[in-house]
């Protein structure tokens, strides 16, 4: 069997006398999308900013394809190929759409940011902008000021910065936060288009896109993952039931 893309091994997180992340250890291989779910503050976001190299590990391990990251800062570690896209958007409202995704890629490539007003005339940065605006289906919305958006349109803007920077591990926290039915809809076929070109770590309360999207989930409460495997075994697991998805009352889909 090939080594995971992503392992974490046995990583902890205290704030006090509470413990964030207790012993979390886990894998993501190739190819897959793997969801995190569990009830809010059982420590996801957490769990992934330590993924990230926003939030330092009070220990335990962090490896992607192979190297340890653990103590890796978060541009080292971005230009590796981690990406993230966060619970809340975090772009740019007074820039365009192209603006925000060509001062991503600007920026992976190791330019300073005093450079950005040439960025926007730069041929090499403005295609890499439409390329990643094409794939979210945002390429008609390139000019528009991100403030003019849509929240989904916001969304989507959000996994085209991601992929600007040529990431080969994407981390999605909850990008399903705020959307309408219709608007989920269409970034689960995003998603499940994305997912054939890049490895995804999916956060996610949405447990009728997690089901429909994952390859593998792990269950995390109270800062520890109780359980990790297959859509089909989760959705019969017992203590799975018991601490979380007994209290959802959502319908998921049997594929």
């Amino acid at each position: 069997m090939a080594d995971p893309l992503l392992r974490v091994e046995k990583l902890v997180r205290r704030f006090g006398g509470i413990l964030a992340t207790d012993n979390v250890s886990l894998d993501v291989a190739q190819g897959e999308l793997h969801a995190i779910i569990g009830p809010n503050g059982a420590g996801k976001t957490t769990l992934i900013s330590q993924l990230t190299g926003h939030l330092a590990p009070d220990a335990g391990t962090v490896s992607l394809a192979g190297r340890d990251i653990t103590h890796l800062a978060a541009y080292r570690r971005s230009a590796l190929g981690l990406a993230r896209s966060f619970q809340i958007t975090s772009l740019l409202l007074d820039f365009t759409a192209a603006d925000n995704v060509a001062l991503a890629a600007q920026a992976h490539d190791g330019h300073s940011f005093r450079f950005f007003a040439d960025a926007r005339k730069e041929k090499g940065l403005r295609d890499a902008a439409l390329a990643a605006l094409q794939r979210v289906g945002l390429s008609e919305r390139a000019n528009v000021p991100v403030s003019k958006l849509s929240h989904g349109e916001q969304r989507e803007l959000e996994l085209a910065v991601a992929l600007a920077t040529k990431p080969q591990l994407l981390l999605l926290d909850e990008p399903m936060a705020g959307l309408g039915v219709t608007e989920s809809a269409r970034m689960v076929k995003l998603l499940q288009e994305l997912r054939k070109e890049v490895t995804i770590v999916l956060v996610e309360h949405d447990m009728e896109a997690v089901f429909a999207l994952a390859d593998r989930i792990s269950v995390l409460v109270y800062g520890r993952v109780i359980a990790s495997g297959a859509p089909s075994e989760i959705r019969q697991n017992e203590e799975v039931k018991r601490a979380y998805l007994g209290d959802q009352h959502v319908v998921v889909r049997h594929d």
